[in-house]
């Protein structure tokens, strides 16, 4: 069962700015990883359902963090029907992210109250969204579908929408300048977060400090705006 309302995700999810996406088979890298992203000022973060026995993984991690991370929030992210978000949300997800619009999805996590935050592309994909629910949506690919220029072109005419943009998203100042002033929600952020070096040879410091000055540019950003 979730320990967070969807209402509690949108929140933190905006509070905090950015968002991690991240997966490793081996679910001690993945502590060290979160944990890390957790020293460093990060309290949402999205594990990707990407490998063979992802969903055992998350299990493990979950209840792990849930006992030792108290105030993290973790959801899963790369779903793509409802069936998978379903297992997910009975192994403690708190919310699902999804690269696709799946109105299959929209049902199974509104019917117990979890955020769900669906891949959109385009004005109709985002207002569709808007229909079934969706507090925040994915925008995804963020830099193929138009980047920082496509979320200020929606928020036009849409200013009430919440974007979270996935994919082109860095941890540098200028690259994150680009998108908070467009308009972004949050932001979610990848392999550019988890420099590969770092998670290879057990830098998890190195992580920490990546977290902590993203996030304190994003304050700044923010301040500033």
């Amino acid at each position: 069962m979730a320990q967070y309302t969807r209402i509690e995700v949108a929140r933190e999810m905006g509070k905090t700015g950015i968002v991690p996406v991240f997966y490793n088979g081996d679910p001690e890298i993945c502590k060290n990883v979160i944990r890390a992203c957790y020293d460093g000022g990060i309290r949402v973060f999205e594990f990707t359902n990407r490998g063979d026995f992802a969903s055992l993984v998350f299990a493990e991690v979950n209840r792990w963090a849930i006992r030792e991370l108290p105030g993290m929030i973790l959801g899963v992210g790369s779903i793509l029907d409802a069936g998978t978000a379903s297992m997910f949300i009975a192994l403690g997800a708190n919310f699902i992210v999804s690269p696709a619009l799946d109105e299959g999805m929209a049902s199974v996590c509104n019917k117990r109250k979890i955020l769900w935050a669906p891949g959109c592309g385009s004005v109709t994909e985002i207002v569709r969204a808007h229909e079934l629910g969706a507090e925040i949506v994915k925008i995804f690919p963020g830099q193929e579908v138009g980047g920082p220029e496509f979320v200020k072109a929606v928020l036009g005419p849409m200013p009430w929408t919440s974007m979270m943009p996935t994919g082109g998203v860095s941890p540098d100042e200028d690259n994150l300048r680009e998108w908070f002033k467009a308009g972004v929600f949050c932001v979610g952020m990848g392999s550019r977060l988890f420099p590969a070096e770092s998670v290879k040879s057990g830098d998890y410091a190195a992580i920490t400090k990546i977290c902590a000055d993203s996030l304190s540019i994003v304050r700044k950003i923010r301040t500033q705006n």
